[in-house]
């Protein structure tokens, strides 16, 4: 049998280190086969930000029907909580991802926490806006049927639908506005922008990631709902390990090249360089380790001091980006 007879000792041919990039379904796999478990661990730290979420759900839910409106109060004020953690917390996970991507080497837990605390103004704005949509979908959802059905106003198809495009449009500025986020030094007003440019700019890799990602999602809440409970509990229990990191992933894979062409390479083209990400290769003839020894410069010491870190945004950022017009 093979499985007792090989030599597991036995070195490979190893990986060419000019070898050509897999695109597509295969690069997917390839990020995910060698980061699986940073996968887990990043689903997981991203999921303790939506247990103030599933707190407010089960406190309305108690409560709603009841008279004491202090489970009531709870349930908003962990409903808040998540609205201000959402953002940051998505931020951090897609830096995560993107340097899953470019294959930049990264301390997990570390870059998480760091990204949370830098990006935590912009980011948490954004989340703000996106729970904020969500009511409003939710809202519309359950209100225009009921109208529609009561006043016979065919009228409110109109509206219902708008409600819909707008709730679409602003899902397709979430996958780049995140990563345009982590990566450039854009104002709020610019990230918008450009995430709506960018919406009709690359429609046809929107409409594929729309497709994946809406797929799964259905296919996981349809198998929680209509399957039997059993394995409902096991799918539930899943939550906190699987899907939004590999989801997540899947955006950034699709997204990020887009955002690299049109905001981040014209920002370094403009300026007659090169985007440092974009450098894969070290040419044959150049000189990694140079003898220094008598050309060094004596360091002197700081006066006054170490200055402390103001960890301000932009000192977070390696890209400023391009603004599209």
């Amino acid at each position: 049998m093979g499985l007792f007879k090989n030599n597991y000792e036995r070195a490979g041919v190893g990986i060419a280190k000019n070898a050509p990039k897999k695109k597509g379904f295969f690069r997917y796999m390839e990020i995910f086969g060698r980061k699986f478990w940073k996968l887990i661990e990043l689903n997981l730290l991203y999921f303790v930000f939506f247990l103030p979420l599933l707190a407010a759900i089960t406190f309305f839910f108690l409560w709603w029907n009841s008279t004491f409106s202090f489970g009531l109060i709870l349930a908003g004020i962990f409903a808040i909580g998540f609205a201000v953690l959402f953002g940051p917390a998505t931020a951090a996970m897609t830096k995560i991802l993107k340097n899953f991507v470019i294959e930049k080497p990264t301390f997990l837990v570390h870059e998480f926490f760091r990204t949370f605390r830098s990006e935590f103004k912009y980011s948490c704005a954004v989340g703000m806006l996106d729970c904020l949509m969500a009511c409003c979908l939710a809202a519309a959802f359950y209100v225009y049927p009921q109208l529609i059905s009561q006043t016979g106003n065919k009228l409110l198809y109109v509206f219902f639908a708008i409600t819909i495009s707008i709730g679409i449009i602003v899902l397709l500025m979430n996958f780049y506005i995140f990563p345009m986020l982590i990566s450039t030094n854009l104002s709020f007003k610019n990230l918008l922008k450009n995430s709506l440019a960018l919406t009709v700019v690359a429609l046809k890799t929107n409409i594929v990631t729309t497709l994946i990602v809406g797929g799964v999602t259905a296919l996981f809440t349809a198998a929680i709902v209509f399957i039997d409970l059993r394995y409902s509990m096991i799918l539930l229990f899943l939550l906190p390990f699987l899907p939004a990191a590999w989801l997540g992933l899947v955006i950034v894979l699709q997204c990020y090249p887009i955002i690299q062409k049109y905001i981040i390479n014209p920002y370094y083209e403009q300026r007659g360089e090169v985007n440092p990400e974009l450098l894969q290769e070290t040419p044959e003839d150049e000189v990694l380790f140079e003898d220094m020894g008598g050309k060094e410069k004596p360091i002197e010491p700081a006066k006054g001091g170490a200055k402390k870190s103001t960890g301000s945004r932009a000192s977070s950022r390696s890209h400023k980006g391009k603004i599209i017009s």
